[in-house]
């Protein structure tokens, strides 16, 4: 539920969720002419061109797509100061320690909840929902209002905080009306654009507005969002418009609204939106696996400046330029090394490292692609497979808590580095009536010992719970955690059942 805050220059990115409702804002309604209209030598309605700068019949596809978002409210019990530790002398003998009976009688109270607020779009009939993973993380629990104004509450299927995408599925019992995915790849600059969503919680709120640019790379590179290639619009969004849609004149989802780039928080004038060329993947895999299978092609690379193109001696002026190939690689492999300009693939033209980042995003590990590319004036055709980063072209199939109630994954060397530790496992997903819950354990603690035993992959923390599962006695596991505010804590939880 946390939104993301990326630094471009002196102006911030801002994801557009909320933390609570905002009421009382006056509303003005503005009219306009209608613009002229000119004849062409073009066939008339049938040219795609023609329907991006005519008029748009603003109404139809707002009434055709308005019930296809929903407003997603989260709650998340928001933990207290003081936390009670594990007493072993209650726990096996049933004997209390001497507690300030006021603490005591705090501690029965209900922890107070954080409320969230974002919008989601309805991709399928029989409730699936896609939104920006910011809008759910982190969330107790997950609530959908449809346009209806029926609430349900929602299961997570997946989440992808690298593309901040998350689906999740609600059972209405009834069929719902989706919006079907466009072709983000077809949009054109100057198109017209509707976003869709719940701004300060006013719900269904559809604002207009033209597709400013394309492949931007805002937020590219900061933090963990891994987007290279949003939608650029002018189309008025703000907080509570994350998740929300993003359609084009067809009545067709073009884009996920994620955020703006602001000095205040509000919509100034500039938007961003994540293309369904990524979106449909991602929800696919999510949907699949439960994860997103992300193909890695292996370089590192940048857009062609005057400086390269001196010291490479380039003979292209645009294009993605090779500049370090990982060992065992797809791109090792296949013989890319520093200095090669990777043009197109598949086909498709390769302008700067974001259109690279797009088109790899849109494969999975064990695809086979065709690229072009320029090495020192030499046009080239290579092909090659692309691979997982372990390496290979296996399926990463979705972590299963079932059997203990968590899920758990290894940290990667930056995130040990941010947190300040040197070993840990990630909780990446708590079963709300499990065990690990129980004990207080929540997405996102990270586990740095289990049973005295320091703990670096999630095969450790299963180890042991097997091993404790299959003892005769002493089913606890005492677990030292580093937990979302930053603490260290001890918990016990009892497997016994």
């Amino acid at each position: 539920m946390k939104a993301k805050d990326i630094i471009l220059t002196s102006v911030l990115v801002v994801a557009c969720s909320t933390l609570s409702a905002i009421g009382g804002a006056a509303i003005t309604k503005h009219g306009s002419d209608s613009p002229e209209t000119y004849e062409t030598s073009e066939p008339a309605k049938s040219s795609r061109a023609y329907m991006a700068s005519t008029p748009p019949n603003f109404v139809e596809v707002a009434e055709r797509t308005i019930d296809g978002v929903v407003n997603i409210r989260t709650e998340k019990a928001v933990r207290m100061t003081q936390e009670r530790f594990f007493d072993p002398f209650e726990f096996f003998f049933g004997i209390p320690s001497q507690r300030d009976p006021r603490q005591e009688g705090r501690s029965r109270q209900e922890a107070p909840k954080q409320v969230g607020i974002g919008s989601g779009v309805i991709i399928s009939r029989d409730g699936y929902i896609v939104t920006n993973n910011h809008v759910i993380d982190g969330a107790d629990d997950v609530f959908v209002t449809t346009n209806s104004n029926e609430e349900y509450k929602a299961k997570v299927v997946g989440t992808d905080p690298s593309t901040d995408l998350a689906v999740i599925k609600i059972e209405s019992g009834k069929e719902l009306t989706a919006i079907p995915f466009g072709n983000s790849d077809d949009l054109r600059v100057g198109e017209w654009v509707l976003a869709i969503g719940n701004p300060f919680n006013l719900r269904s709120t559809v604002t207009a507005g033209i597709v400013s640019a394309k492949g931007r790379a805002a937020g590219s590179g900061q933090g963990s969002l891994q987007v290279g290639s949003f939608i650029q619009s002018d189309v008025a969004v703000n907080p509570g418009n994350s998740g929300g849609a993003l359609v084009n004149m067809a009545g067709e989802l073009i884009g996920i609204n994620t955020m703006i780039y602001s000095s205040t928080g509000n919509y100034a004038g500039i938007s961003f939106a994540i293309p369904t060329s990524i979106v449909h993947k991602v929800v696919s895999d999510l949907k699949e696996y439960g994860t997103v299978q992300r193909a890695v092609l292996g370089i590192a690379g940048t857009n062609i400046t005057s400086a390269a193109t001196e010291k490479y001696d380039l003979k292209v002026s645009q294009g993605a330029l090779v500049m370090e190939v990982a060992d065992r690689s797809s791109a090792k492999q296949a013989g890319l090394t520093e200095g090669d300009v990777i043009t197109s693939i598949d086909g498709h033209s390769i302008s700067t490292m974001s259109d690279l980042q797009e088109a790899i995003s849109t494969h999975k590990p064990g695809d086979k692609v065709r690229m072009s590319v320029d090495r020192k004036g030499k046009a080239m055709t290579i092909d090659l497979v692309l691979k997982n980063s372990e390496g290979n072209t296996d399926a990463v199939t979705r972590i299963d808590e079932s059997s203990i109630g968590a899920a758990f994954l290894e940290l990667s060397d930056k995130e040990m580095s941010d947190l300040g530790i040197s070993y840990g496992v990630k909780v990446v997903g708590v079963d709300r009536d499990g065990k690990f819950f129980r004990a207080g354990i929540r997405k996102g603690d990270v586990i740095l010992a289990v049973n005295n035993l320091r703990v670096s992959k999630k095969d450790d923390v299963e180890k042991v719970v097997s091993d404790v599962v299959k003892s005769s006695s002493d089913k606890v596991l005492f677990v030292k955690l580093l937990n979302t505010n930053g603490r260290i804590n001890y918990v016990a939880v009892d497997l016994r059942d």
